[in-house]
């Protein structure tokens, strides 16, 4: 099996030779992956068709399932989108370099296989000093999903990407954990009014002060494979680990009561559960025998987003047979946080005040687990 070229790069002393040999494999038609500021990338040159097919073999992507094109700076946007809108050009002056994403109409340069079938294009100017040299350094634009599997958690770590993808793509540029931790928030400048279609890295409350009329879904954008989706990270079944996950919905004592039957359950059957918590729950979750992971306090909701993909690995790595996740306050970046454990959940959210909640959390397990 063929072995991932994986090349380090010190943030404050970047290594010349490491990117240019990257910026090198992307001009040939190669895959790298890169760290930005949300997650690790897996990139290709978003003007060569044959190139961006390599991202969806790599990751078992459908196609239907539109790449980001990034660009080094806010004046290349007309290299790789037609008809830009004001509103757009005003968005990413106040924001990009940054974890904003505006789907435009696709130009004609740009290859048509970035964009799931239709005539737009997502763009992006990344602010990670790593991607920004490689984007300078090759004058590409890159189409760019998350570097792993299809529906995995995203890869925060250069391992997690060699988790996922050694041997199918070329080079990894390590260049650390990345800062933010959840993908780009996506807005379609297509559409009039614009429209949120994934929360990410900027928050709403930023973007209405800039966008007054943006249109926020009350509810996650679905869309199945069998559809085109105008933005990336919009099927039902998303960032999510191998382990069956469920979102553990309502009060703190309902929770508990919940949990530690479950664990029961599972413990007289020599397994174990999972636990994605607050600071403020873990300990009394961790008490009843689950394996709880913390995501800090739930008011400090940046580290919760960095931590989250890390932690479902973790969780995942552990051999628990389910994963409960305890919702955080769905503000600021929470509500991206919501919208990635809706996914990796695949819709299933049980409220523990019901009093059939355990049951619940039960049959949902696959039989053959239990």
């Amino acid at each position: 099996m063929p072995i991932t070229t994986v090349l380090h790069v010190d943030l404050l002393h970047l290594e010349l030779h490491a990117i240019a040999l990257a910026a090198a494999a992307l001009a040939a038609g190669k895959l790298v992956a890169f760290p930005t500021e949300t997650v690790y990338g897996l990139g290709a040159n978003a003007l060569d068709a044959a190139a961006v097919e390599r991202i969806f073999a790599a990751k078992r992507r459908p196609h239907s399932d539109p790449l980001i094109v990034h660009i080094a700076q806010i004046e290349q946007v007309e290299a790789v989108a037609s008809a830009v809108p004001p509103d757009a050009l005003r968005l990413g002056a106040a924001l990009w370099p940054g974890p904003l994403t505006l789907v435009l109409r696709r130009g004609p340069a740009t290859a048509p296989n970035v964009s799931g079938g239709l005539n737009t294009v997502a763009v992006r100017v990344p602010s990670h000093p790593v991607a920004q040299a490689l984007l300078r350094a090759s004058g590409l634009p890159v189409a760019a999903p998350s570097a792993n599997l299809f529906t995995r958690p995203s890869p925060t770590t250069a391992q997690h990407v060699l988790d996922d993808l050694d041997g199918r793509i070329d080079i990894l540029l390590d260049g650390g954990p990345t800062t933010i931790g959840l993908e780009s928030t996506v807005v379609d400048m297509t559409q009039d009014p614009s429209v949120l279609l994934r929360p990410g890295g900027v928050a709403v409350e930023t973007l209405r002060a800039l966008l007054p009329h943006l249109v926020v879904p009350p509810q996650a954008l679905v869309r199945t494979e069998d559809e085109a989706a105008p933005g990336p990270g919009m099927l039902l079944k998303h960032y999510s680990p191998d382990t069956r996950l469920l979102v553990l919905a309502g009060s703190s004592a309902a929770a508990l009561d919940v949990v530690a039957e479950v664990a029961g359950v599972l413990r007289s059957r020599g397994l174990r559960l999972g636990v994605l918590a607050s600071a403020e729950e873990a300990p009394a979750f961790a008490a009843l025998g689950a394996q709880v992971v913390s995501l800090g306090a739930s008011g400090d909701l940046e580290t919760a987003a960095r931590l989250l993909f890390t932690h479902l690995r973790y969780l995942e790595a552990r051999d628990v047979a389910l994963i409960l996740a305890r919702p955080l306050p769905a503000t600021g970046l929470g509500l991206a946080i919501s919208d990635r454990l809706y996914r990796a959940s695949e819709g299933q959210i049980i409220d523990a005040d019901d009093l059939d909640a355990a049951a619940q959390a039960m049959a949902i397990l696959n039989p053959a687990v239990i």
